[in-house]
């Protein structure tokens, strides 16, 4: 994988941030800091898409129905005792 450079600009106040976390050895530079907070983000989009998904496939899973309490768990009870 190559690495392209970018320069970003941040507060003092998000500078000091990002050194307090190299220095309490989280993170060795502000580039790895940064990376992670880039690969976060990307898994927290990821996990909102999938609850987005499944959102959609409820509600286009047709009319809601009763929940049966009873029969659920029976079904629990009988999976995990």
């Amino acid at each position: 994988m190559t690495t392209v450079r970018k320069t970003i600009t941040v507060t003092d106040q998000q500078d000091a941030w990002i050194k307090s976390q190299i220095e309490a050895g989280n993170y060795t530079n502000d580039s790895e800091y940064i990376r992670d907070l880039i690969r976060k983000e990307q898994e927290r989009f990821a996990e909102i898409d999938v609850i987005r998904q499944a959102l959609i496939d409820g509600e286009n899973s047709g009319e809601p129905r009763p929940f049966d309490v009873a029969a659920f768990k029976q079904r629990m009870q009988g999976r995990h005792g």
